[in-house]
């Protein structure tokens, strides 16, 4: 159906372009390669105590992730199709479990395991440099199932208060978790006298490809895990044979020992761990993170502003211990003040020097601006909701059935305007509304059905997450929903501005309570 699609709409995709003599591949992988050269920590693996015991994986266990392997997963270097390892699971289960365990107590990882392929892709249509190139690594499916298998051990041995503010790669936590967490508490304070609120959004150079080994399993062995697991994961992350292709061209083969690859399983998760101490030391910061997009949500007032300068150094400091490189180029900052009377803000110094005040910027997908309006933001999903539509009358066109019309539509057109909805609509402009519900209109015209509203979609989206979060106790904002003595209510959050009233929580508890009521 897919290929369909293409063929109908005319869907080209972009890819690089290799050199006759293949420099590309290889230039590209001393560059993927560079942080490599400048990590001098030796890997040693510690000695297990006596009564240290080594993770054992059933038969059942393995049986049941090769099943749900994706067969339209592309295959890693060793070129074994998802499909096989699916449709024969039942064959191989015993075997791979052999392996895996053997893996495990010897605490060493199989090198064709460990073999990666990296695919670039252009960031941006027009490419200046090798850093515009996005490195999507191919593992071993293999590899990833037993991943999988060592994540889900790993995730039971972690306390489930860990990091609250850290919501990538975690079980009920998404963007919209995120960015409604930010927005409440700057609305919050802004609807205190004499406050304004500093949200610095910090950018990371190939943050993933930065990570020490040695230092992440001194943070693991802190965390809990014993050292039988800690020195597999520390032969998991060195030694590492890593090549680029590009077409037909392929690079010579470079072993890394630095780094977690953007595309193995378990890297996402071993980052958020390296980084869970990276929390906020006063009251009046907080530090949001999402994976490597990190936050920090200056809550001032009076214009004093020692805690968060103070708390930006320390961040700093950290980033130097921990091996993360900030790039302060592109690192903002946002001043949010409603006063009457603003002061200049002066700018933040960070490695002597300046970071840029915006007026506007991108945070997790959404577009945020000073005055905490979503004009920009609706700008940016109309225009992109337009370009699908053009795909839309295409596939009218070639005269495809409404069901078909409308599975394109929700999942290429409504995914766009409906991301992160539950975060913004709330205070979203009536004039703003408009817009969005108009592409919608124009959806229901082409298919000839009818279509659920924007506001529909907020309603449910809202009343989902809400009853999400209160069955939620480890979720961070889950002490905003408190039951009133009747026990049938929740306490309504008091506002003093319309910006507070119409944001996520305040609107989600309204929708609650109504719903109870109905």
């Amino acid at each position: 159906m897919w290929l369909g699609l293409q063929a109908i709409t005319n869907y080209r995709t972009t890819s690089p372009a290799c050199d006759g003599d293949g420099s590309l591949p290889d230039a590209l992988n001393n560059f993927y390669a560079r942080f490599d050269r400048q990590n001098d920590v030796a890997a040693r693996k510690s000695t297990p105590p006596p009564n240290d015991q080594v993770l054992c994986l059933t038969t059942a266990e393995v049986r049941k992730t090769l099943r749900r392997v994706n067969p339209r997963k592309a295959a890693g270097p060793d070129n074994i199709p998802g499909r096989v390892l699916r449709e024969c699971a039942e064959q191989l289960a015993d075997v791979l479990t052999d392996i895996f365990n053997i893996s495990l107590s010897s605490a060493v990882v199989p090198t064709c395991f460990k073999a990666t392929t990296i695919v670039p892709m252009p960031k941006k249509s027009s490419v200046s440099c090798l850093n515009d190139y996005r490195p999507v690594a191919l593992t071993p499916t293999i590899m990833k199932c037993f991943e999988r298998l060592v994540m889900r051990h790993i995730k039971t041995l972690l306390p489930p208060s860990l990091d609250p503010l850290q919501f990538a790669y975690r079980h009920n936590r998404s963007t919209d978790d995120a960015i409604s967490t930010a927005l409440h508490l700057a609305l919050t304070h802004l609807d205190k006298k004499d406050t304004h609120v500093r949200m610095l959004y910090i950018d990371f150079s190939s943050a993933f490809n930065t990570i020490i080994p040695q230092q992440l399993i001194g943070k693991l062995s802190l965390l809990g895990l014993n050292t039988s697991l800690c020195n597999w994961i520390l032969d998991f992350l060195t030694g590492r044979p890593q090549s680029v292709r590009i077409g037909n061209c392929t690079s010579s083969t470079t072993t890394l020992s630095t780094g977690a690859p953007q595309g193995c399983v378990l890297s996402p998760l071993l980052f958020t761990l390296l980084t869970h101490d990276c929390v906020a030391t006063h009251s009046s910061n907080h530090i949001i993170k999402f994976a490597d997009d990190t936050t920090v949500v200056g809550l001032i007032s009076k214009n004093d502003e020692s805690a968060y300068r103070e708390e930006v150094q320390r961040l700093t400091d950290w980033c130097k211990d921990n091996n993360l490189s900030l790039n302060v180029d592109k690192t903002k900052e946002m001043v949010v003040d409603f006063r009457r009377t603003r002061g200049d803000h002066s700018p933040l110094s960070i490695n002597g020097s300046s970071v840029e005040i915006v007026d506007s910027t991108k945070f997790l997908g959404v577009h945020l601006e000073k005055d905490l309006g979503w004009s920009l933001n609706t700008s940016f999903l109309h225009k992109k909701a337009q370009q699908r539509l053009f795909f839309l009358r295409r596939l009218r066109k070639a005269q495809l059935p409404p069901p078909i019309l409308t599975t394109f539509y929700r999942g290429t057109i409504e995914s766009i305007l409906s991301g992160c909805i539950t975060a913004w609509f709330g205070n979203c402009a009536i004039s703003d509304r408009k817009t969005l519900q108009r592409i919608v209109g124009t959806a229901e015209k082409i298919i000839g059905v009818s279509l659920p509203s924007i506001k529909d979609i907020y309603t449910t989206r809202c009343i989902r997450k809400a009853t999400s979060i209160v069955a939620d106790w480890t979720h961070p904002s889950h002490t905003l929903f408190t039951l009133l003595p009747s026990g049938k209510r929740y306490r309504s959050i008091r506002a003093h501005t319309s910006r507070l009233c119409n944001s996520f929580f305040p609107q989600a508890i309204l929708l609650l309570n109504k719903k109870g009521l109905d």
